[in-house]
């Protein structure tokens, strides 16, 4: 009987072991050049999507951004463009549906055919349920779901004339689990989930590999456009400073590089940051144990004010959202076009 089960156990590991060889072998047959590849980035201009654009630059990838803010897609253009890299810049709003349509026109007609495109643009309204609106919600879901949407929709005719190409949806780990103070958010971020998967079953077969990345809490500097409702200061400096600590939070440039490389290696999803990583693990085991947590959480965060006015994440700071505390997350404020 031991014998036997032994021998099952040497099975058992030898299967999991082909079962390796052969992920690999498929990543290293899916692995994707990005030299010379013209990749769309939305919210392009600052933040993750700016960290992208500067490492897919030295790959030798030629960009395209888009963003709303025209100023800070020109201090991107600069900067790339003064690094050597072959870059077009485009101010569009992804929520309208004709504008992105006019944009990828412009971008065919003028650059050349999209290889790759990241939805990367997106929008952060915290605070407790109590203050949200229902156009807070509606405002998450056209920058979430629409804006990957409508992108998707205008390449995938060209993509499927040419045989392929790479669609990379920067999702969230809110898009896996529910956070509280972060319902739209979060709420959003599952829709773009839920798209990403669908989308990748029904266009593998054209070629086009659709991966969605979950990262955790980046250190990109975002925070200070975020819109913050509620007790204001309160609710903006522990996100900032659970932003910015090492033990919550990762580089951009590091949830950058995991991601593209999930990118350039076809797979399904990406899940960066430990903590992340935990929270999704212990979420696919157990629902009830991530919600109950999080109900925990919330009773300590700050509660309701009464009414529904927000304001952006720099008119919400304080001596503690300036101090030692957030350090990382106030260098990658300059280092990522965020001011």
């Amino acid at each position: 009987m031991e014998a036997q089960n032994k021998k099952k156990l040497w099975w058992l590991a030898a299967g999991a072991g082909a079962l390796l060889a052969a992920r690999a072998i498929n990543r290293k047959l899916n692995a994707y050049d990005f030299r010379n590849k013209v990749v769309l980035i939305t919210g392009g201009a600052r933040g993750l999507g700016f960290v992208m654009a500067r490492q897919l630059a030295k790959e030798g990838a030629r960009l395209v951004l888009c963003s709303r803010d025209e100023i800070q897609l020109e201090n991107a253009r600069m900067e790339l463009a003064g690094n050597g890299a072959d870059v077009l810049v485009l101010p569009c709003d992804v929520t309208q549906q004709a504008l992105v349509n006019e944009m990828i026109d412009t971008i065919q007609r003028d650059f050349g055919n999209i290889d790759v495109l990241i939805n990367n643009a997106g929008i952060i309204t915290a605070g407790p349920l109590e203050e949200m609106t229902v156009q807070d919600f509606e405002e998450a879901m056209q920058v979430h779901f629409w804006g990957p949407l409508y992108t998707t929709l205008a390449v995938l005719p060209a993509m499927k004339a040419r045989g392929g190409g790479r669609i990379l949806n920067i999702a969230s780990i809110g898009g896996k689990l529910g956070v509280p103070h972060l319902v739209a958010y979060s709420a959003s971020k599952f829709a773009l989930v839920g798209l990403s998967e669908g989308l990748r079953a029904e266009l593998k077969q054209h070629n086009i590999l659709v991966t969605c990345a979950s990262p955790g809490l980046m250190q990109t500097g975002s925070p200070r456009h975020a819109n913050i409702k509620g007790q204001h200061e309160e609710e903006y400096t522990l996100f900032k400073i659970a932003d910015s600590n090492p033990l919550s939070s990762i580089s951009a440039e590091d949830s950058a590089k995991q991601i593209l490389d999930a990118c350039r290696n076809g797979d399904a999803e990406v899940v960066t940051s430990l903590p992340a990583k935990i929270g999704a693990f212990v979420h696919g085991l157990s629902p009830e144990i991530t919600t109950d947590f999080f109900a925990v959480l919330n009773r300590v965060l700050p509660g309701p004010t009464g009414e529904k006015r927000s304001q952006k994440g720099f008119e919400s700071e304080t001596s503690l959202s300036m101090s030692d505390l957030t350090e990382r997350t106030q260098k990658a404020e300059y280092r990522n076009n965020e001011l």
